[in-house]
């Protein structure tokens, strides 16, 4: 997972692409405007001269929402040698949201061939049951911006489970049977993303071994818990905030001009703080990832204008983790239907400015009264961070 890079973006702040509004505010010249409306949902649009990281900022507020104890094992993201533990960490009765993203990293003998796994033993003294409410699982692959794509797509769309598995106390069973029976190649990874229930307290561990053994007898002879690097990956550990309430501080109005909101960037959003089981002190979940931010945004029209909301790779520099973004949403509903947007939709990543990616057009109502914005987002595996959130009056009459 990539950690966010911090190194200043190099473009400038060059107006060309942008008209001077009442007291300061920025709007698109008309051809740059004219290209977002006929770029279709997902799609790429070329906004030379605009996309700069001196954009004004939208304020908002974060509240903490009641949510899951999140659990991530990124740290280390390459687990190096053959067979060794990479997460081991108690969970508590209640509601658990796992991220695993791991990387078969063994190259010596000869690059071998692996199982990453999840697996959750019952420490309680009675029968735990075990419940899916979402439920994102795909095949270990090198392309990692598809797999982060498709993780997040596939997370949004799921619907809670029917099946309630059983453990008896002492039991180990595999979280997820499809990483069960995955080949792990060289270098792929392994990205899973979970919420469910239990009513036992348990401890969970993602682990590696060869092919012929399963997760849960592989735990029982495994000696071996990996340290976390604490430089590589977002990190590891069991983190107390999982989702957000994002509520901006004021009601936009489409003739102040170009706005943004930046979140996951670690400063303006700070991240999330919890505990690791080996180490003392805190732990931090550099990049947010897994957490859930619900977005509400209030936005008028005084000037009749919708609003385009558009995002963009803010760290394209010279950094070769950063070279490319690929995001998935849900967005509420405007010029186009409401739902669960890959970004881009049509490729596989966004590279750098002038690469913007149309997220949606929002209608202003026709009395000009006050609307709503609703987003669902979370960092993007795989991608560096922050993604901005850039809302941009547009003519759509």
């Amino acid at each position: 997972m990539k950690q966010p890079n911090w190194k200043p973006f190099l473009m400038t702040c060059a107006l060309a692409g942008v008209c001077s509004m009442h007291a300061g505010a920025q709007a698109l010249k008309p051809e740059l405007e004219s290209a977002i409306l006929k770029t279709h949902q997902g799609g790429i649009v070329s906004l030379p001269d605009f996309l700069t990281e001196k954009l004004p900022d939208l304020g908002y507020r974060k509240i903490i929402l009641p949510g899951p104890q999140h659990v991530i094992s990124d740290d280390p993201e390459y687990i190096r040698v053959p067979e060794a533990i990479a997460l081991q960490e108690p969970v508590q009765p209640g509601a658990v949201r796992l991220y695993v993203y791991n990387v078969n990293g063994v190259k010596e003998p000869a690059k071998i061939d692996r199982r990453i796994t999840a697996v959750i033993r019952n420490t309680g003294k009675a029968d735990m049951h075990i419940r899916m409410l979402k439920y994102s699982s795909q095949p270990p692959s090198t392309n990692y911006y598809q797999i982060g794509k498709q993780g997040l797509a596939d997370y949004f769309a799921s619907e809670p489970q029917n099946i309630i598995r059983t453990v008896k106390p002492g039991q180990v069973i595999a979280i997820d049977e499809k990483l069960e029976k995955h080949v792990v190649k060289y270098d792929e990874l392994v990205h899973g993303f979970y919420e469910f229930t239990i009513d036992q307290p348990g401890e969970i561990s993602v682990l590696q071994t060869d092919l012929q053994t399963s997760g849960p007898k592989a735990l029982a002879r495994i000696k071996t818990i990996l340290p976390p690097k604490g430089h590589s990956g977002a990190g590891r550990g069991v983190f107390g905030v999982s989702n957000y309430r994002v509520v901006t501080d004021s009601v936009h109005d489409t003739r102040d001009g170009v706005k943004e909101i930046i979140l996951a960037d670690g400063k303006l959003d700070p991240w999330v703080e919890g505990k690791e089981k080996n180490t003392p002190g805190v732990a931090h979940l550099a990049g947010n990832y897994g957490v859930m931010y619900n977005i509400e945004m209030k936005w008028k029209s005084s000037d009749g204008k919708g609003l385009a909301l558009v995002t963009w790779n803010s760290r394209s520099d010279n950094n070769q983790w950063c070279g490319g973004m690929a995001n998935t949403m849900v967005v509420s509903g405007g010029k186009f239907k409401e739902g669960i947007i890959q970004l881009p939709s049509d490729r596989l990543i966004t590279k750098k400015a002038p690469e913007a990616i149309l997220i949606q057009v929002f209608k202003p109502a026709p009395n000009g009264e006050e609307q709503t914005i609703k987003l669902t987002y979370s960092p993007p595996g795989a991608s560096c961070l922050p993604t901005p959130l850039i809302f941009i009056p547009v003519d759509i009459r």
